[in-house]
């Protein structure tokens, strides 16, 4: 079976580009976002009081809507990120940079410290707003990541998210 990419949700100017690993085998199924039934991405939005409702995943083009776009750092979809390549995150961040830069949202959040530690080759990472941005005018946030298999209580991720509402 041939895994699809799943398509981008962006536009200029955005409030908040989140940006995931890459996508999953369900989410390449489905063409949707954050489409896996552990996923908690679309609970942590509303309970964060980013979305007015909790979004499902075949509703994820309408984050647009509110301002939020939605990429990954890999567009190939995997089973689990370990399996993508150093090659791989290499040239997805030169390829998120560009959109970044084409776009020019006011937040990137990336969602989970690997993402993050991946775009920037960082490895003391905090969650929050990073300081010195690689990309001058765009903050950096970095968010736990939403997956089912996160060990943090959905209480705990949610606060972190919350603290998107104060950048935008």
């Amino acid at each position: 079976m041939e895994l699809t990419p799943v398509q981008d949700h962006i536009k200029k100017g955005l409030k908040i580009l989140f940006v995931g690993f890459n996508p999953s085998i369900r989410s390449s199924e489905t063409g949707h976002h954050y489409a896996g039934p552990n996923n908690r991405f679309w609970t942590i939005l509303y309970e964060a009081g980013l979305t007015p409702r909790k979004l499902k995943p075949e509703e994820d083009a309408e984050l647009l809507s509110f301002g939020y776009g939605s990429t990954n750092i890999v567009s190939r979809p995997t089973k689990e990120a370990a399996e993508i390549t150093k090659a791989e995150y290499e040239e997805g961040t030169m390829e998120l940079q560009k959109k970044i830069l084409e776009y020019k949202p006011k937040v990137v959040c990336f969602v989970g410290k690997g993402v993050y530690k991946e775009y920037t080759k960082k490895h003391d990472v905090q969650w929050g707003e990073q300081q010195a941005p690689l990309m001058p005018g765009v903050a950096e946030f970095v968010a736990p990541s939403s997956s089912g298999l996160v060990r943090m209580k959905l209480e705990d991720v949610v606060a972190i998210y919350k603290d998107l509402n104060r950048l935008i």
